[in-house]
This record gives C-alpha cells, structure tokens and sequence, in this order.
C-alpha cells in the first residue's frame, strides 16, 4: 500500500469538488448496506444516520411488512407514531381498519395476506405500499439531520414506482439500487419529486413483437393534495462492472449521482460471474479476474463512489480512497448489531458461531427464483439444511421474486420456480428451473421475525443471507460480550476506538 495521505487517514464524510473547482458535495465515508427483508430496518438507519454515515432502510416487501407490525399490535406504538405524520388520514385510518389488532394476533394463527403485486396493482396495495416506505424512512429520519437512503431491487419492479414515492414523501436523501439495471430510475425521481405521472418498463417473458408492459403511478390519484415539489434524492446504482456503470451514464432516463461497486463476497444476491457459469468442488460459483472491477476506470467516470464486499476494515477504507472512492458500503458487521432487523435467536446464534470463527457461508447459485447466486448462512433449524427445506410445503404466496409471463391468449401472469413444480409448469415453466429453487421471500420474512403460520400448523423457517467476511463480526464480542452497536462498527471503520 501506498503511503497514506492525510485526508486518506481521516476516512470522514468526503467533500468533492464540483467541475469548475468549486466546493461541492460532501458525502459519508460509510454506506450501510441495505439488507432485506427488514435486516435494514428503520431502527438501525436511524443509529447509522445519527453518525452522519449513510443509514439505509431496505425498502423490500415494506408493505406487507408494515401489516404485519399492525397484526402484531404495534409493539411500541412505532408504526402508528409515523402513520400520523402521513399526509392523508383517510389512508391511515384504512391501513389501521384493515390489519391493526391491538395486543396482536395470536401467535398460532397466521398474518391477513397482503395482495400479490401486478402489473396493475388495486389502490389498496399502492396505498399500503406508498405508506410504508414512508413510515421506515420517517422513523430513520426522526430525530436526527443525518443522511438516510432506501435500498430497492431491480429484480423486484413491480413495487418500485409505489415504494420510491413513499419514500420520498418521507424526505429520503438517497436511492440505492441493484440487482439488474435501473435505467429508467433516475427519470421515474424526476417526475415523482414533481407528483407527476410515471411509469417503469417491466420486463415480461415470453413476448412477442417487441410488445411492452408499464407500470404506472399518477401521485395525484393517490394524494390528490396540493403538495409542493419533493426532494429529488441522489441515485446511487449498485453495479459489478465498468460497463454496467458506462450503460447507465450514457443511457438512464435521468442523472445517476454515483455507483456501489459491489464484488462477490458481498451478501444477498450477488452478480452471477461473467462467461459460462462454472462451479468449484463445493458448487459454488467461481469468480475470475474478468468479475475484478477496475477502480481506475470507475474513477475516471468522474462520479462519486464506494466499494462493497469485504470491505469493512479501516485499513480496506484508506486503501479504496487512496484509489478515488469516497468509502465503503458495509453490510454484514451492522446486520448483527443491537439494532439490526434480524430476531435476537438468530443474532445470537450467529455471534456464538463466529466467536468460534465456525460461521460458514454457501454461495448457492440455484437457491433464489431469480437466477443470481444468493449466500446462505449455514445455520441449525434453518432452510440452509436441504432435508428440512425438503418438508416444506412448496408454496409461493409473497411472490416478489415472481416473474411476469405473456401467456398465450395476451394475459400477463405470474410464476415463480420455487411455487408448486406442477403449478409452475402449467404455466409454461421448465422443470429444470424448479431444481433448487428455494422461497427466500418467507425465509427472509422469518429473519425478522414475522414467519407465517400455515392452516396445518407449519411455520415458515428462516433462510439468513450473510457476506463471507460475517466472522469478523467476533471482533466485537470479545471479552464475554454477547452484542455490540452500530455505534461501535462505525468507530472501528472510522478507526476511532
């Protein structure tokens, strides 16, 4: 490593100049990475974001994790004290009517389903979903000027025009997203931040001639309120790859303010690798010199970035800003703090395993219906064990990790490879795709502790995604502690203590 200048040993939010040498924005030295479903939560942007780091929420199945808050009975009162602030009463008053249970449902019983998302969801769904972005970035924000920012999918587009805007009626600073290529993004902010009208390309298998499919937003059927112009947050796009940052340059529908370059070690999907899939002897993909991303040629984008995936360490930060990055994007250190999303039996056994330095993590490259390899913390009791996944009830009933299908006669459906294999075959789905497949959507709702209850009793069974450095996190369990804080992450990145 190079010898290290004075700014690159202060790793504090960074101030880039603007291009006529002028002062310009400053921006954090950490991202906390966006963890779904609920990993991210509102509790732990809210710490994040009080440091003047980047906390972000998981903007992730919100809506039907907000009902299922309300079926609980709102421990806390947390979700009603956001609700409150909402600019349309008469929405809240729905949402509390439709799935508020004071004391909370019975534990035995399951949660009222929320609708599946369409091309052309009922208002119901978009007020739901429009409500509970607002709420987990309300509660991020309260209390605090830091920055907070809202991860979103491009793999999950049905929900995103719905989400973004709720998120922004909130105040949201930034909109990170990955997971395929938002290009249309960057436009839809344009537009929301001025209540008009927008609509995202979705992509729909099976068509033919060129035919597209639009999912559609017009704010003032929703909120037809005289509101003035939202904030226009900064588009941060996650990518892999130089020329998936180049594409979006030139070819976004709107400015992209920056880019998380994100490698494979990181957790949550992750890019599959470039060229023919090969797996190694434990039949996880390998990842090649071609799927190193050149930080020299992202620099010269002259956009502002950071670097995710095994890059939570303090000497891993001076080193990415003496190569031009702001910082890094750190997601498994925050995942097992205090104030994380996931349930305290889960944190717990995490930390035991890697205090032991026995945390294992399979990058599996058939697991999630959407094709990208996805890690998988091996864990006791959990669907990571096959034979347990094996006695679940294959069902897919979240579906936001569906895909949107043209059958035959003109209709647009839905199937996922991880629902019934027969019922996924009727629909015009290849057995193969089936093979593996696993439901991450009830998986990950269970991670934070808001599992379904089916009619014969069965309850959905964690499935926790971790990146391959989540031993690191015993550096903070020493000396017979069994928990640590963001706080403490941030002053170990920050090199302060």
């Amino acid at each position: 490593m190079n010898v290290l200048t004075a700014e690159s040993r202060e790793p504090r939010p960074r101030q880039l100049e603007d291009k006529n040498g002028g002062p310009g924005k400053t921006y954090p030295a950490i991202i906390q990475g966006g963890m779904g479903a609920g990993v991210s939560n509102w509790r732990l942007a809210n710490a994040v974001a009080r440091t003047g780091q980047l906390g972000v929420v998981s903007g992730t199945a919100l809506d039907a994790i907000l009902a299922r808050r309300l079926q609980d009975g709102d421990p806390g009162g947390h979700m009603r004290r956001a609700l409150a602030h909402f600019p349309l009463p008469k929405i809240v008053e729905r949402l509390i009517d439709w799935y508020f249970i004071p004391g909370g449902k019975d534990s035995d019983k399951p949660y009222k389903a929320v609708p599946k998302y369409s091309i052309t969801p009922g208002k119901r769904l978009q007020e739901l979903t429009i409500a509970a972005n607002f709420v987990e970035v309300w509660l991020a924000k309260e209390g605090h000027d830091g920055p907070v920012g809202v991860n979103l999918l491009e793999k999950i587009q049905l929900p995103n025009i719905f989400s973004l805007y709720g998120a922004m009626m909130a105040g949201v600073d930034y909109v990170l997203m990955g997971a395929g290529i938002p290009r249309e993004i960057p436009g839809i902010l344009d537009k929301l931040a001025r209540h008009e009208e927008a609509r995202l390309r979705i992509n729909v298998a099976d068509v033919k001639n060129g035919e597209s499919f639009y999912s559609r937003l017009d704010p003032r059927k929703i909120i037809p309120l005289d509101l003035p112009p939202l904030k226009r947050p900064e588009f941060l796009a996650i990518v892999a790859s130089v020329t998936l940052a180049i594409t979006l340059i030139k070819k976004a529908a709107g400015k992209v303010n920056g880019f998380i370059i994100e490698g494979p070690t990181a957790g949550g999907h992750n890019a599959p690798p470039r060229g023919q899939l090969q797996l190694d002897e434990e039949g996880e993909p390998l990842y090649g010199p071609k799927d190193v991303v050149d930080l020299m040629k992202i620099k010269e984008l002259g956009l502002p970035f950071w670097v995710a995936g095994s890059c939570a360490d303090p000497e891993k930060l001076k080193e990415i800003k003496e190569l031009g990055a702001i910082g890094v994007q750190a997601g498994t250190l925050f995942a097992y703090c205090e104030e994380s999303g996931f349930t305290e039996s889960i944190k717990r056994a995490i930390c035991e395993k890697a205090v032991r330095g026995e945390a294992q993590v399979f990058t599996d490259p058939v697991a999630s219906p959407t094709s990208f390899p996805f890690k998988v913390v091996q864990l006791e009791d959990t669907n990571s064990d096959k034979n347990i996944y094996d006695e679940r009830p294959r069902k897919c009933d979240l579906g936001y990790l569906h895909q949107t299908y043209l059958r035959e006669d003109g209709k647009v459906c839905y199937r996922c490879p991880s629902e019934p294999v027969e019922d996924y075959e009727k629909k015009g789905g290849r057995l193969e795709n089936t093979e593996g497949r696993k439901c991450l959507c009830n998986g990950l709702f269970t991670n934070i502790g808001l599992p379904q209850v089916r009619e014969s009793g069965y309850r959905e069974l964690a499935l926790v995604t971790s990146g391959n450095d989540v031993n690191k996190i015993a550096r903070f369990l020493k000396e017979g502690k069994t928990s640590y804080t963001a706080q403490e992450v941030i002053n170990y990145l920050l090199n302060e203590g």
